[in-house]
């Protein structure tokens, strides 16, 4: 037999292997157009093992609502593919959820890349998932054990588990839905109802971020309903977006969803419009806010933000989220009667979140911030407060006694720069700071505030105020100092046409005083330290001052010619304060017509003042009942009488002088005045201003004006 007329026993065989190969491929290629229907109960049991859980493809009979209308297909190629009647996968056996996930007509995408990647230890990112409806339980303990956590992962020998990231999703429809998270680490516990509504979004406010990420998309939205509790406060959320807001997602490739949101958490109200990305991580959060509520401290505190109490508020402006940092732009905050803005950054993404920033605005009325510093707010409905507030006054106590919240002081770290064009001080008879600069710092529950520098009256103040509050008490200190103010501009003093003010003149001094305790009140009562201040090229009233000497002769000539300004030839205040109580160490005012010396002490920790003033003339005076004057009674309730001693020996003298002769009853009430007395009080003021002002000149200037910022 030739060569050439050899039987080839390879040829069958190639022939059986071609056709093996394409009957295979027609065999995949018709199970991929009919979506390989028998491999349903094989492909739950690959994904029960996969997942370590129950998975069901088909249980569409046990889910409420209509009838499932979608049959078991997955497809293969490109990508898995999957539809199905139905989705059910089980909780894990430590959770007391019925199920992680139930859905009924799922259509399901997974690139067979992400599925690699998740199993690597990153997140599985879902391309798609569309549900006509769903019900997902998602629960993460204290422990860090997740509900969607299917397998340990590994980690390096000595080190905690990892905790497994959230599904990514790329594209989530739903048509209703049912939304369950608890959550310990974050504290939230929710309860949402979803669903998807033809028709557009409302309008919304265009920007250039919501007007891309409205390109493209569908004239459908979302519409969420939320109730539950975020750290022990009340939660409330009403969400509309454009589409779909995943839970999750990959901020360097997800699309901002346009959306609309109100939210009440505690006492405080949000409004939001702008976009985000997901909602687990309020990732590419950016838009415009509303927010509102009875305190600012409504606000900071479910946010765990040291803010403080204040007035009822209300403030808007612009909202960008951008990783762990939160920026505010705040174009206008009405909190009672002040009116403020600013621009701060709120970082999480360290061991103590911390707030960064500059506030500034128009007016700052103090009173706003009474709650704040320990006063009791006073809103028209508050029964309880007013009748704190009649208890306290019928008992004599004025000074605020709200304890401070000093934990809230060591929440967070913080960096301001406050520039404010008017600050109205708590009483309307002083003139406000125009304008206040400082520096805000809170580190480790310390607030400083320094660079302090105002100017009022025509003067300005300057110095620093620290508030300790890493203990149970609160430790405060103030270094304060004031120069140039001009007390006829400083305070309000309102006189007929003519009149001069009753004080005048250029005041400078300065303050040192430490104190501890739990409010207020407590800080008053303790505080250590001492007071100075000295007037310069001052004037008084000269009615006023006959009128303080009891001088009836000329205060009544004054009456007649009027009032005139009365040069200070020296004023001088010391005092020294301990424990809450003040004492004049010195209180002198020198004029030229009479020398005042005032002594005796005021106790904020009794809340009780006892001083007496007492008039040296300087010349002779025919009528006069001349006595010291009685300041004393409670802060709440000061009583100003007369000395009742001096006065009764005067009029007893005068009693017995008119048996004698009616007009010698006149004898006791004349006063040649104590030229001597006067002029010793007199030398000794004059040497006090002298040691002040070089003291003043030895110490360190006051600070120039800050430049606003």
């Amino acid at each position: 037999m030739s060569p050439d007329t050899t039987p080839d026993l390879r040829r069958p065989w190639r022939r059986i292997g071609t056709v093996s190969l394409l009957a295979l491929l027609a065999a995949f290629t018709l199970g991929e157009a009919l979506g390989w229907p028998l491999l349903a109960g094989p492909f739950e049991r690959a994904a029960s093992r996969a997942l370590s859980r129950s998975v069901s493809l088909t249980a569409a009979a046990d889910l409420p609502g209509a009838a499932a209308t979608t049959p078991f297909r997955v497809h293969f190629v490109g990508g898995l593919r999957l539809t199905a009647p139905s989705l059910q996968i089980a909780a894990p056996d430590w959770s007391t959820a019925p199920h992680l996930l139930a859905a009924r007509d799922v259509t399901l995408e997974l690139r067979y890349t992400d599925l690699w990647q998740a199993r690597q230890g990153g997140p599985l990112r879902i391309r798609r998932l569309q549900a006509g409806w769903l019900d997902a339980w998602l629960e993460r303990t204290a422990d860090g054990r997740t509900s969607w956590q299917f397998a340990a992962l590994k980690a390096p020998t000595g080190a905690p588990a990892p905790v497994a990231p959230m599904p990514v999703f790329d594209d989530l429809l739903v048509t209703t839905g049912h939304l369950q998270v608890r959550d310990a680490p974050l504290a939230v516990a929710l309860e949402a109802q979803l669903s998807l509504i033809d028709g557009a979004m409302p309008a919304i406010t265009p920007t250039p971020a919501t007007e891309a990420a409205a390109t493209g998309r569908t004239a459908n939205r979302l519409q969420l309903s939320a109730h539950g509790q975020f750290r022990d406060f009340p939660l409330t959320i009403e969400l509309t977006s454009a589409g779909v807001l995943p839970w999750t997602a990959d901020s360097a490739q997800a699309t901002p969803v346009p959306l609309t949101l109100t939210a009440t958490i505690g006492r405080a109200t949000l409004a939001f419009q702008g976009t985000a990305l997901d909602v687990m991580t309020q990732g590419g959060l950016s838009g415009r806010y509303s927010l509102q509520g009875p305190s600012l401290a409504a606000v900071g505190d479910p946010v765990g933000v040291t803010l403080p109490t204040t007035a009822p508020f209300r403030i808007q402006g612009k909202l960008v989220k951008q990783h762990d940092a939160w920026n505010v732009v705040v174009d206008t905050a009405t909190i009672g009667a002040s009116r403020l803005d600013g621009a701060f950054t709120y970082t999480t993404g360290r061991p103590v979140p911390l707030l960064a920033g500059r506030l500034g605005g128009k007016r700052l009325l103090l009173a706003d911030l009474g709650p704040a510093l320990g006063a009791t707010p006073k809103p028209a409905a508050d029964a309880a407060g007013t009748a704190t507030r009649k208890a306290s006054k019928a008992k004599g106590k004025v000074l605020p006694d709200r304890p401070f919240d000093l934990a809230a002081l060591r929440a967070m770290d913080a960096q301001v720069v406050v520039a404010i064009d008017e600050v109205t001080l708590t009483t309307p008879l002083l003139e406000p700071l125009r304008p206040l600069r400082a520096q805000l710092q809170l580190v480790g529950g310390v607030l400083t505030l320094t660079g302090i520098d105002a100017r009022t009256g025509q003067g300005r103040l300057w110095g620093e105020l620290q508030l300790d509050g890493r203990g149970g008490d609160a430790l405060w200190r103030a270094g304060l100092g004031w120069d140039g103010v001009r007390l006829e501009h400083w305070i309000q003093q309102t006189r007929g046409a003519g009149a001069p003010p009753y004080v005048a003149g250029r005041l400078q001094g300065r303050l040192d005083l430490t104190g501890q305790g739990r409010s207020t009140a407590g800080i008053l009562a303790s505080l250590t330290g001492q007071v100075r201040a000295e007037l310069h090229d001052g004037a008084v009233s000269h009615l006023a001052v006959e009128a303080g000497g009891l001088d009836i002769a000329q205060g009544l000539g004054m009456l007649i010619k009027g009032d005139d300004a009365l040069p200070v030839l020296c004023a001088v205040t010391s005092l020294a304060a301990e424990h809450g109580v003040f004492r004049p160490q010195v209180m002198v005012l020198d004029t030229t017509d009479s020398t005042v010396l005032v002594d005796g002490s005021v106790s904020l920790a009794a809340e009780t003042m006892d001083l007496h003033a007492v008039v040296t003339p300087k010349d002779f005076s025919p009528l006069t009942l001349r006595t010291p004057l009685h300041l004393h009674g409670s802060l709440a309730q000061p009583v100003l009488d007369l000395d009742k001693g001096p006065l009764g020996r005067k009029a007893a003298a005068a009693v017995l002088l008119a048996l004698v002769n009616p007009l010698a009853a006149l004898i006791p009430l004349v006063d040649p005045g104590n030229t001597d007395e006067a002029r010793r009080a007199a030398a000794g003021c004059q040497r006090l201003m002298q040691h002040a002002a070089a003291r003043a000149t030895a110490a360190p200037a006051a600070p120039a004006k800050a430049k606003p910022h």
